[in-house]
């Protein structure tokens, strides 16, 4: 037989013809992943469009629908039949009128509208400056930007404009203080020749005279025409007011110095400014007055220098709203839909980590978003926080947020996160959330404590809402009932009748049941935040899944429990014998939904808590204690006669789904040990405290 051996040239040719065929393969992958990757793309900004769209038509409708006296209750006030535009005499002799007499100038033609129309048309007018502003900031975002992020910067921006509270503000009363910020945002991003930008500026600060602020941006910035023709523009508008009406100008620049007083009184919540919130600390007087002044020149003199170092940076978009945050905060009076300028502060990047990089975009559109009362808990050592937390966000905008510059090497790399290599999942579709990847590092306290603060304000709310009246709660009672009885499961009275003659008995049950449902689930979550940062975000995922399946178990099912059952004989151990009509549970009367019992969510809780120390817990008598609580719940909720039997099984449920859900978004809680390839079995033997230091050992640095 021949042997034919390979020469130079022939293995020349082979070796090429290799290459050839790897580089055309790895075009086609590279053509079917850019292909994939805009096809969600696309996929994702027709959502994010359809949910522009449902925002722009609930919020037309929410207005719409209300009852003229209560629509557009300012713009009704302004050039209504009865309206201070329509009087003749002086605009501010009632405190409904509280713009500049330039604002009053540009508005007395539309009394002459159909306040019908009117209505219709300001409200539509006003979406569309919204959109108009959401364009405006989605294109001036500082570059560079991926193609991804330029499609889709749009629809976000709008969205957010659209939650926003001031727009949600200045849409419900029809008030003007979007326009100004559009004419800023023409004024430095889309119109050109620095006159046209200071024409602009100038009648933007004709109705907001705090605006006049961007005129030293643009004269420190090198655009001092621009600056100049600002500053002119703005005095001949207020000149203009001047001259046709003197009475109100003398009135609204002197005796009121520059608004204030006029519409809700100065310490009052809605005046988010540094005058507002000195009032609200209760100074007064010459000694009040001098400080609000040296703040105001330090917020100044601070937010100013760094604006102007935005915008050289080439950040021109976040200079802007640094600026808009000091004009905010060193007014006498800003009200809340005057105060748009923090969100456009979301644009600045700050945190050299990756896993810090979303924590001051969140803390601003959670701030921009809810109200201080979901935000923080109702308890008085935080209602100097709650009652300002929009002026603390725009001062640490302007004066106190570390934001990046573009030339940091940190701008477009940040330092990677620390994730754990995972252990092979049983079923080829988990994780169904592949970027879910298991994190080592602790997250942000502040943000996390926000989320929490967040989510369980949103629970509270639903849990309060979720009731369809006494009738229906105790008709589903009596199916509970009828269905224990038919299990012969039926102790609730039997034990709750026992409990109550037994007095020391009684007192521990009640205490437990009061105090340790929140106690002992906040503790493992502190303690995992410290010990074991990668299981507390895979534990905190499991009961905040298992608490939200609990809500649609409040909504689709309200309950009464046995105590508040009529003719059943139950003694309600905890608040007294109650009127079945307007039973009384002390403080929490008012807060809480007595006929969401299905699931319990007391004896879900702390189940998660056992399920938890039993998993993590490394000494067996830490494991029988974790064993313990879930046991003392489902006792205590049973003879206080606060839960049925079936409502500890709803609780049981939720959790376990709580559990599987997380398993099947995220993947396996345990990481590979140093050595083990990835597709090796996962150990059986690997030790409780283990997973942390073999995914510090193995886990890569990846973006």
């Amino acid at each position: 037989m021949r042997r034919f051996h390979s020469t130079p040239r022939s293995e020349g040719r082979a070796r090429k013809r290799r290459e050839v065929r790897r580089s055309v393969a790895n075009a086609e992958h590279s053509v079917r992943t850019d292909a994939a990757t805009g096809a969600r793309t696309g996929a994702t900004r027709a959502l994010l469009w359809l949910v522009v769209a449902a925002l722009a038509i609930r919020q037309m409708a929410a207005v719409l629908r209300q009852p003229p006296g209560e629509r557009l209750t300012d713009l009704e006030t302004w050039i209504g039949d009865n309206g201070v535009l329509h009087v003749t005499g002086s605009l501010y002799e009632s405190d409904r009128f509280t713009g500049t007499p330039f604002s009053g100038l540009v508005l007395k033609p539309l009394t002459r509208t159909a306040e019908e129309s009117l209505g219709v048309v300001w409200t539509f007018g006003s979406l569309l400056l919204v959109v108009a502003l959401g364009v405006v900031a989605a294109r001036a975002l500082p570059g560079p930007v991926s193609r991804r992020t330029s499609l889709l910067a749009v629809p976000v921006a709008i969205s957010l404009l659209m939650l926003s509270l001031p727009v949600r503000n200045a849409f419900q009363l029809g008030q003007t203080s979007i326009l100004p910020v559009l004419l800023v945002l023409l004024a430095c991003f889309v119109v050109r020749g620095e006159r046209a930008s200071g024409l602009l500026i100038g009648v933007a600060a004709a109705l907001q005279p705090t605006v006049l602020l961007f005129a030293v941006l643009f004269l420190f910035t090198g655009r001092r025409r621009a600056a100049a023709t600002g500053g002119a523009v703005f005095a001949a508008c207020t000149a203009l007011a001047w001259a046709a009406m003197p009475d109100d100008s003398w009135t609204y620049w002197v005796h009121h110095v520059a608004g204030v007083g006029l519409g809700d009184t100065p310490e009052s919540l809605a005046n988010q400014s540094l005058h507002g919130a000195l009032l609200r600390f209760g100074l007064t007087g010459p000694l009040e007055i001098v400080l609000f002044v040296v703040l105001a020149a330090a917020v100044c003199w601070v937010g100013l220098r760094r604006a102007v170092q935005y915008a050289r940076d080439g950040q021109l978009l976040l200079a802007v709203a640094v600026t808009g945050c000091v004009a905010v905060a060193v007014a006498p009076t800003a009200w809340q839909h005057q105060l748009l300028w923090v969100l456009l502060a979301v644009v600045g990047r700050t945190g050299k980590r990756a896993s810090d990089r979303l924590v001051w975009p969140t803390v601003v559109v959670l701030v921009m978003t809810l109200p201080g009362k979901m935000l923080l808990p109702n308890t008085a050592m935080f209602f100097p926080i709650r009652d300002n937390v929009l002026l603390i966000a725009a001062l640490g905008a302007a004066c106190v947020a570390p934001f990046l510059s573009r030339t940091s090497p940190y701008w477009q790399q940040p330092i990677p996160t620390d994730y754990a290599a995972p252990v092979p999942a049983r079923w080829s579709r988990v994780p169904l959330l592949p970027f879910w990847r298991r994190v080592l590092s602790r997250p942000n306290l502040l943000l996390e404590l926000l989320l929490i603060r967040v989510v369980y304000s949103a629970y509270a709310y639903v849990r309060l809402a979720a009731t369809a009246g006494r009738p229906t709660a105790e008709r589903h009672g009596q199916q509970i009932h009828s269905l224990e009885q038919w299990l012969h499961i039926d102790i609730e009275h039997w034990a709750n009748h026992a409990v109550v003659e037994v007095d020391w008995l009684r007192g521990f049950f009640d205490y437990y049941y009061s105090t340790f449902h929140f106690i002992v689930p906040l503790a493992i979550l502190g303690v995992l935040y410290v010990r074991r940062p990668a299981d507390y975000r895979w534990v905190r995922s499991s009961i905040g899944f298992a608490t939200i399946l609990a809500l649609v178990g409040f909504w689709l099912y309200p309950l009464a429990p046995p105590r508040l059952m009529p003719g059943l004989g139950f003694i309600d151990t905890v608040h007294g014998v109650q009127d079945f009509a307007k039973p009384d549970y002390g403080s929490l009367t008012a807060v809480t939904n007595q006929y969401a019992a299905m699931p319990s969510l007391h004896f879900g809780w702390s189940l998660w808590c056992g399920v938890v120390i039993v998993m993590l817990a490394r000494s067996p008598w830490m494991k029988a204690l974790g064993l313990l609580h879930p046991l003392f719940t489902v006792t205590a909720i049973i003879v206080t006669a606060n839960h049925w039997v079936l409502d500890a099984v709803g609780g049981a449920t939720v959790v376990a789904l709580g559990f599987g859900l997380t398993y099947l978004l995220a993947g396996p809680r345990r990481v590979r040990a140093p050595g083990v390839p990835a597709a090796a079995k996962p150990l059986d033997d690997v030790p409780a405290g283990a997973p942390d230091k073999a995914g510090e050992a193995v886990g890569g640095r990846r973006r």
